[in-house]
């Protein structure tokens, strides 16, 4: 399973290491209609752990600000984690991006059911109650439009190093990683013979 990681702001001088994955915000960038989202690390998230810094920004190919907030917020009602950092949702809007990017049919979907979104809230969609979002979320449920984000969803929220350390997964370095990293503590049952057992990973 290969993991992704998303692009992190760092508020204190950058490291070789980090400097690549820092987003350069310019005057001129903005200007270009370059769509970009912050945010911060919770105080107590695990994700500060192996993040470079509190602070995150994610700039945005296709989608504009507003559509990614929106977005964003969709997701989160669809896949609702209370204390799953916003960081992690990020990651879905970043390819939701890379597909309208690559695809007119898939930006403008997600344009009109983004304008949809906002014309039921009366303006900002994200800013909408969550009841409200709730209820405007199950009645998207069979839409082409719904099933883009899901599909999407499904695979860039959970499928991620940020995810893996928010939710104590150990298994990202394959089985032998979930072997070996304090998941293998089965007591209801009794071992099995060796020769029953099959082939331990050994990385």
């Amino acid at each position: 399973m290969q993991s992704k990681h998303i692009a992190l702001a760092l508020e204190r001088e950058p490291s070789p290491a980090t400097e690549k994955s820092c987003i350069s915000l310019t005057r001129r960038a903005l200007l270009k209609g370059t769509g970009v989202l912050f945010g911060t690390l919770a105080m107590s998230s695990a994700l500060t752990l192996i993040a470079p810094s509190r602070a995150w920004a994610l700039e945005l190919k296709s989608l504009d600000e507003h559509q990614g907030k929106v977005l964003l917020a969709l997701i989160k009602r669809i896949y609702p984690h209370t204390t799953l950092d916003d960081a992690v949702y990020a990651l879905v809007v970043k390819d939701l991006d890379g597909k309208a990017a690559g695809a007119a049919a898939v930006r403008d979907q997600l344009a009109e059911g983004i304008r949809k979104l906002d014309t039921q809230a009366g303006g900002d969609w994200s800013t909408r109650a969550v009841v409200d979002q709730d209820r405007d979320v199950a009645a998207l449920a069979d839409t082409p439009f719904f099933q883009t984000v899901r599909s999407t969803a499904v695979v860039s929220l959970y499928s991620n190093a940020l995810a893996y350390a928010h939710f104590g997964y150990g298994a990202q370095a394959g089985d032998g990683g979930y072997l070996y990293k304090g998941f293998n503590d089965l007591a209801w049952l009794p071992n099995p013979p060796e020769q029953d057992s099959g082939p331990i990973p050994a990385n």
